[in-house]
This record gives structure tokens, sequence and C-alpha cells, in this order.
């Protein structure tokens, strides 16, 4: 698959589409390796990665079904929205915590900094169909909460869960309206 191929199928293959099997270590260092390759404003390299697998993983799946259910208000919680909170990161083969590290001496905005982790999360999944895998970014409404489970450092942040699996499925083209309609030349 060339690029443009890779941008055009680029889709969101959710957990229950994931297939059995654990992913190797080196197939997710490789995923990293291509992130680490976004470009980045004033060379701050803002993105940070905690990988769960294994173990952790449950770990991970028991601490957010207990963070939804704190912090969703009693009238809106639901049983099976808290199973499906941990039942996304159990059907993974791993979890990639998208964290941001802000520059220390805030020399670009906020901003800035979170698109260059949304860029490095692009080149993972624009990765994932060569890879055999497939992914999706999640950001529940209690991802500002994540920070104490996940040790992050002093202008650490965790911006997303991206859940990550086998998947062998047929890349199909997204559905997009057309660009024209969102382009104004002036």
């Amino acid at each position: 698959m060339n690029l443009e191929e890779a941008i055009i199928y680029r889709r969101s293959v959710f957990p229950e589409q994931f297939e059995e099997g654990e992913i190797p270590k080196e197939k997710i260092e490789r995923l990293l390796a291509l992130a680490n390759c976004a470009p980045t404003h004033k060379k701050t390299e803002p993105w940070r990665f905690k990988v769960a697998t294994g173990g952790k993983k449950e770990e991970l799946a028991e601490h957010m079904a207990k963070l939804y259910k704190n912090t969703v208000p009693p009238k809106n919680y639901s049983t099976f929205k808290e199973r499906k909170v941990r039942e996304k990161v159990q059907k993974s083969a791993a979890v990639i915590l998208i964290c941001m590290q802000r520059d220390p001496k805030e020399r670009i905005p906020e901003w800035e900094e979170i698109a260059a982790v949304a860029m490095a999360m692009q080149n993972i999944w624009l990765s994932l169909e060569a890879e055999g895998l497939g992914g999706y970014w999640s950001s529940p409404a209690f991802i500002d909460q994540m920070g104490p489970f996940l040790g992050l450092a002093d202008g650490e942040k965790c911006l997303g869960i991206f859940y990550l699996g086998n998947y062998s499925g047929k890349a199909v083209e997204g559905s997009h309206g057309d660009y024209r309609e969102k382009v104004s030349w002036i």
C-alpha cells in the first residue's frame, strides 16, 4: 500500500473487531519509532507514550472502570458502559496511552504541541495496515484523571487512549465529504 492509499484507507478499527493474539513488542516499537518522526516546532518532541500489555492491561482496565464509575454523574451511570470501558482494554492486544510533555519553557503555544502529538499518532495510524493491525483513539471524559495511575511527570498530561489489536479485515475507503466544500481560495 502506498502513502496515498494509506491515507485514503485509514480508518478506526474498534476493539470488538480485533483478532486474538499478542502483538510482538518489535511491531509496537516500530510504530512508536515512526511516531517519533512527526514534525514538531522548536524540536520539543512533546509526544510521550505509555504502553500497557499483558497483566498491566488488566490493571488499566480496572482503573479506567473505577474512574468511569467515580466521575460519571449518578443519573448517567450505566453498568453496561462501565463494562464496555473495561472490555475495550481487555480486547486489545496493547493499549497506548497518548501523552504530551509540555515544553517547560513554554516557547510555543500548547496547541502546537497537541498538534505535534496528533501528527505522531497519525504516523502510527497510517502504519497499521502494513503491520496487520487496527487501532482506535478514544478520549473518555475521565482522561484528565489518568495522571496518578500513569505516573506522569510535571507538565505531562494524557490526551487519549489508543486501543491496538491484530486486524486482517479488508481496507475500505473512508467516507469523507467533498473537500471542495471545506476550501475557500483567497
